[in-house]
């Protein structure tokens, strides 16, 4: 059983004419416990299939199921959120009144399922883990975009997701301290093995993080090719300059590159 398992899934916007094809019965399966990375060029379709996964939107055919269950599909063209999908967003979700302790139990909090006392000690214990100890009192105001980046993270840990859905949670870092940012999330992965779906633009990410990397066409979106990056894990920042990595970044960058040479022909824009 796949953690997650899409199945001729089609997205179409607007009706007539005027329809946009933004996803075009696209198929592909994640396991359990899978790091996968998607990338694509602009406007060809990974955040609505993200949106279509989280159940921020519905899908105009196919279906998706998580751990066998279905998610949307026949009968149902929409999934309903829950704690069980958690979004990392690109531009941060934290609530700025709120310190970052309090940020990281508010969702274990509002479902009640805990004592506080039971919740913060789990907290204070994942902070730990990501670096995060001595942070506790300090609003999101007062901490660096990197350190925001982790408390978002663990946050969404918290709630003990089936799956983790990032959508280029790192585009507005700096390249030094997005590196950083990369083995910190390797590290946390390492001790959670959450099933990860990581959208991104950057294939050098992808390729350093991912077990396989999805390279999606101009839209309307579906696979061009699933690449195994068969880098053994725990992985730190020397596989950089190893041949193996460098050779899977030229075999994936060839195929970016045709498909972004397509999307750029045909005008598209990030939906």
């Amino acid at each position: 059983m796949h953690a997650l398992d899409v199945a001729g899934l089609s997205k179409t916007y607007g009706e007539g004419p005027k329809a946009v094809p933004a996803i075009a019965e696209l198929t592909f399966t994640v396991d359990p416990g899978e790091f996968l990375c998607i990338v694509g060029p602009s406007g060809c379709g990974k955040t609505t299939l993200l949106n279509a996964i989280a159940g921020f939107h519905g899908i105009s055919a196919g279906r998706i199921d998580l751990d066998g269950e279905m998610l949307c599909g026949p009968g149902r063209p929409q999934a309903t959120p829950g704690a069980d999908r958690v979004v990392v967003f690109q531009n941060g979700a934290l609530f700025p009144w709120k310190t970052t302790l309090q940020n990281i139990c508010f969702g274990p909090l509002m479902q009640g399922r805990e004592s506080r006392r039971a919740i913060e000690d789990r907290a204070r214990a994942m902070m730990a883990d990501a670096g995060l100890s001595g942070t506790e009192p300090a609003y999101p105001g007062q901490l660096s975009s990197g350190t925001r980046r982790r408390v978002e993270i663990v946050r969404a840990l918290m709630n003990d997701p089936k799956v983790l859905l990032f959508d280029e949670p790192y585009r507005a870092l700096d390249s030094l301290t997005r590196s950083v940012m990369h083995e910190a999330l390797l590290q946390v992965w390492y001790r959670n093995r959450v099933t990860i779906f990581f959208i991104t633009h950057d294939l050098e990410e992808a390729v350093f993080l991912g077990h396989r990397l999805v390279v999606m066409t101009a839209r309307p979106c579906r696979p061009k090719r699933i690449l195994e990056v068969d880098i053994p894990h725990p992985r730190d920042y020397g596989v950089l300059t190893s041949p193996r990595f460098r050779a899977l970044m030229a075999e994936a960058g060839t195929v970016v590159h045709d498909e972004a040479v397509r999307s750029f022909a045909a005008g598209d824009v990030e939906r």
